[in-house]
């Protein structure tokens, strides 16, 4: 029996003769020659496998089939026979040394009729069938299934496209889009390989010319990528995994692993632009359309110059002309993303190619437009990726470039920077009637994070940028500065939610001043919201909504009247009655004890030993009794029962040492390494207190260390805000007292970061 042994290939020596599968010398390279000689060895090897016996052929699918293996790719195959008698005995001795030399093998045995029937049944065997190829044994009986496969699909392909579809869409749910996802399958994702097989399949039926040369392109590009990725981690793996970007970067000669990034994400731009145009060139077969007494699809006007025919957005006679109006090219794109209409890509082409560059300032009708196209909901996506595809956004904003595919490495984000801007607006579109100037809004919403990928704070950065934009596109200074306000204030709001003390004073009067006036502060509002919708799930709360309403609530007060919010009376539940008072409250956890050092701190370690999570912490004191309150939020999903939580926060609060060796031991347990943690002072940002911000890696029972730490060193914390990003943390703690001493503080400042 033949046997094969894989090579101890790491892909980090760039050796262009690395040897992956050593099947007679099956080379491990990247690019189309390597691909078709690994092709060569595999069919070298199998057909040596195979006893020469009419009326039987060996045939590869999938990557054999197509001569695109991958270092590490499986083999797809099938023995084919007419009906001829031991061919189990056959297969058997075909497959064992397939899989005595560790190669993934699908396989099957199988009559051309047998075959033929699978693929009636089953879309994605009809696929397959298509890439067959003759690898050893009978030609005559391979050429016979390979003929039929591919007229039969010629034949039925029209009525089988939209089960394929409905099939590829519940794949695309499983693996999501890879021009927008950080850690990508190049297979499978909406965009990857297997897509671009879909398009072989339609062009093969001749639906449409889907394998355009920029198709093809991309799909070399995406198999090389797969290629590199074999390379780098020495085994069959499709995901393209943070920790192995730069090392497929530099097999591919590529700056780092943010620039493979961004050409992945534009080669599956590119193949999903051509997948969905293939899908709905069969739509048009298949259903057919409304066609007027000659025969010809109905051409139907849906704003000026703009008409539907055949299902698609085309221009009109009249606007084709010597000379084009500059604005033809947003006017198009706002009618496609209205009426939720493709633009037909003749039309994309022309206008890419004949449309002239906008003046500057724009002409109000430019500007109308573009409002337009950013405030059509649901219809705007698809418009703005179409015209991106053809070229046509840089002429409207050269700015365009930069933002494009920019990767953005925060786990928080589902989307590239240039998708979320557009993610963005749309979001914003839904609060279009909370706001006195929606179209600053729209406009607002998508230039927020226009100074993402520059050096420095984006949001400053962006400011004078996305003004520069404003005032480019046609907007009155005064309008322009305002887009320049709302771009540098974006985080205020949820920043201060979440890390400020609410019911300060001074917090209010801050954020008063910064904002100036109600309208702003609702257009603020809106894009916060807005921003949190398109960044992804991990971003908003109904704790966060709920504390930047209230936030929003007392500011408006403010900038309304004068006058700022009077701090919240203490609950009366927690002020009268014997102590320890204990009241759990959905996210609310309220302990009234006697005033005693430490108590914060108890608490805080109880509610880590239950698996709680703090996001505000607020203490005070009343006629000799200490007031704790929390709100809070289960650390893996599942509350706790809150008999057994409520009972050791009343034997905590009371001393009971039992409890309180628990905390320290699951402190103790809980510390872990990471990036060294930075305390940041902010002496005027409370009314009676210092301000001191930790920011530090996550981990359980951090809050009761810090704590515990603030209150060995002397400090009494008055209110405490935390704020978890991904896995750290930005945790406020108001300190009462000035604590001006610059030796004090820095021993406070070691204190805590020891505790870290």
């Amino acid at each position: 029996m033949t046997s094969l042994t894989k090579g101890n290939a790491s892909g980090s020596t760039g050796d262009a003769d690395l040897v992956v599968n050593e099947v007679v010398g099956v080379p491990g390279g990247i690019g189309a020659a390597a691909r078709a000689a690994r092709a060569d060895a595999f069919d070298a090897w199998l057909g040596s496998l195979l006893p020469d016996r009419p009326g039987v052929a060996l045939v590869a699918v999938g990557g054999l089939g197509r001569r695109q293996c991958a270092p590490y790719g499986d083999l797809d195959l099938v023995l084919l026979h007419a009906g001829v008698p031991g061919v189990d005995e056959l297969a058997a001795a075909l497959w064992y040394p397939v899989w005595d030399a560790g190669l993934r093998l699908d396989h099957s045995v199988r009559t051309v009729a047998e075959a033929l029937s699978v693929a009636q049944d089953d879309v994605k065997v009809a696929l397959g069938l298509l890439d067959a190829r003759l690898v050893a044994g009978d030609a005559a009986l391979a050429d016979t299934l390979v003929r039929t496969a591919v007229d039969h699909w010629r034949r039925t392909a029209v009525r089988q496209l939209p089960a394929l579809r409905e099939i590829t869409g519940f794949r695309w749910e499983a693996h999501g889009e890879l021009a927008f996802l950080l850690e990508g399958d190049l297979k499978e994702a909406a965009g990857g390989l297997r897509d671009v097989g879909i398009l072989r399949a339609i062009a093969t039926a001749g639906i449409t010319d889907a394998l355009r040369p920029a198709v093809r392109a991309a799909h070399l590009r995406l198999l090389d990528t797969r290629d590199a990725l074999h390379r780098q981690v020495g085994r069959r793996v499709d995901r393209l995994v943070a920790q192995e970007r730069d090392g497929v970067a530099a097999l591919l000669g590529l700056d780092d692993g943010d620039a493979l990034l961004r050409r992945v994400a534009g080669d599956a731009r590119t193949v999903s632009h051509a997948l969905d145009d293939g899908f709905r060139a069969a739509e048009r077969l298949r259903s057919g359309r409304r066609r007027g007494a000659d025969g010809r699809p109905v051409r139907r006007p849906v704003a000026r110059d703009v008409v539907e025919h055949d299902g698609e957005l085309v221009l009109a006679r009249t606007a084709i002309g010597a000379r084009p109006d500059p604005n033809l090219s947003l006017r198009v794109a706002a009618a496609a993303a209205s009426t939720r209409l493709p633009i037909a890509r003749a039309t994309c082409e022309w206008l890419a190619a004949y449309c002239p560059p906008l003046p500057a300032p724009w002409p109000a009708e430019a500007r109308a437009a573009l409002i337009t196209l950013l405030g059509a909901g649901p219809g705007l996506v698809p418009a703005w990726e179409t015209c991106d595809r053809y070229g046509l956004i840089e002429g409207w904003l050269p700015e365009w470039t930069r933002l494009r595919s920019l990767p953005q490495h925060n786990p928080v984000h589902r989307f590239t920077l240039d998708r979320h801007l557009v993610q963005t607006a749309y979001e914003a579109s839904r609060y279009s009637r909370e706001v006195d100037r929606p179209d600053l809004l729209l406009l607002g919403a998508f230039l927020h994070d226009i100074g993402k990928g520059l050096p420095g704070d984006h949001s400053t950065v962006g400011a004078p940028l996305a003004e520069a934009v404003a005032a480019r596109i046609g907007l009155p200074e005064r309008e322009a500065a305002l887009i320049g306000t709302l771009v540098r204030l974006h985080l205020l709001l949820p920043d201060v939610a979440t890390r400020r003390d609410l019911a300060d004073p001074v917090t209010i009067a801050r954020v008063a001043e910064a904002v100036g006036d109600p309208a702003t502060l609702d257009l603020l509002h809106a894009l916060v919201r807005a921003d949190a919708a398109a960044t992804g799930p991990a971003a908003w709360s109904d704790w966060k909504g709920r504390l930047i309403a209230e936030l929003v609530a007392r500011v408006r007060t403010a900038l309304d009247t004068g006058a700022l919010p009077a701090p919240p009376a203490p609950d009366p539940a927690l002020v009268a009655g014997p102590l320890p008072v204990v009241h759990l409250t959905g996210d609310r956890v309220a302990v009234a004890a006697a005033d005693r050092r430490g108590l914060l701190a108890t608490v805080a370690g109880c509610l880590a030993l239950h698996r709680l999570e703090v996001l505000s912490a607020d203490a005070a004191t009343v006629d000799g009794r200490a007031l704790v309150q929390f709100r809070v939020q289960p650390r893996y999903g599942l509350a706790p029962d809150p008999i057994a939580l409520g009972s050791d926060l009343r034997r905590a609060v009371t001393g009971d040492v039992s409890v309180i060796q628990r905390l320290r031991g699951r402190a103790l347990a809980a510390r872990g390494a990471g990036a060294a943690p930075r305390v940041v002072w902010h002496r005027e940002a409370a009314t009676d207190a210092v301000l001191l911000e930790l920011r530090a890696a996550d981990a359980a029972g951090l809050l009761y260390r810090v704590t515990c730490a603030l209150d060995e060193a002397g400090a009494q914390v008055r209110a405490a805000r935390i704020s978890t990003l991904g896995g750290d943390v930005v945790d406020a703690f108001y300190l009462v007292g000035g604590w001006p001493d610059d030796v004090t503080r820095a021993r406070l400042e070691a204190a805590v970061l020891a505790a870290v």
